[in-house]
């Protein structure tokens, strides 16, 4: 039992090590030969997990063996448009003004009511509408309206407003984050001042404390029976 329980921790960190080089995508966002690759390396990994007879080498082996495949391929795609074409593939024009482009429809194999459900998702009931509806590489939709159905912004509306820029975590679940502290450029009496005036006499009741590059924050108690 006990080795099981080594040869399974082995095998996560190994799988934790190798996604990581290979990126940060979500699943819906991974190309195919990535995801291959990903349902590949879950495969390998689970039978030195289940047979322990199986030396462990024999799963670690082909993982890393398919990390640095995948981390060549990723070098091919990004010098060479044409090897990224043929591994990726490339968008398509699924509408164009207002107008459902058949001939891309059956060739992506994309029925009406998938296109018309993903127009919905995007808050698109109106297909006259769109100017544009590209089907990405990635499985996802992008639709673009024409200008004049486009939600106005306040700089349409003459309406200067100047950006809170990114909002910094401060106190989470009672623990002061001092490497975030220093980058908002704030000292410790200025937090604790801010918690007295959100009626917070001690940092460790605090669940979430935020501020912003113009020193709004927000700031959240715990509630008594966390």
């Amino acid at each position: 039992m006990g080795v099981a329980f080594v040869r399974t921790i082995i095998l996560y960190v190994v799988l934790i090590i190798a996604i990581r080089l290979m990126g940060k995508r979500q699943i819906g966002e991974l190309a195919p030969s990535e995801l291959v690759v990903a349902v590949l390396m879950s495969e390998l990994a689970a039978v030195p997990m289940q047979d322990l007879g199986t030396p462990l080498l024999y799963g670690v082996i082909p993982i890393f063996t398919l990390m640095c495949l995948t981390l060549f391929m990723s070098t091919g795609m990004m010098k060479s448009l044409r090897f990224r074409s043929l591994m990726c593939g490339r968008p398509s024009i699924l509408m164009q003004s207002g107008r459902i482009i058949q001939s891309e429809m059956r060739r992506n194999r994309v029925s009406i009511d998938e296109l018309i459900e993903e127009l919905r998702g995007q808050n698109i009931t109106d297909l006259s509408t769109v100017q544009y509806a590209i089907l990405e590489t990635n499985g996802k939709l992008s639709a673009m309206l024409y200008p004049e159905f486009q939600p106005s912004t306040k700089k349409d509306a003459g309406v200067n407003e100047q950006s809170k820029g990114l909002p910094i975590i401060l106190i989470n679940d009672g623990a002061t984050l001092e490497e975030n502290r220093q980058i908002v450029g704030v000292d410790r009496s200025w937090v604790e001042d801010n918690l007295r005036r959100h009626g917070i006499d001690n940092r460790k009741k605090v669940f979430l404390m935020i501020v912003d590059e113009c020193r709004n924050v927000y700031c959240q108690p715990k509630e008594e029976n966390a």
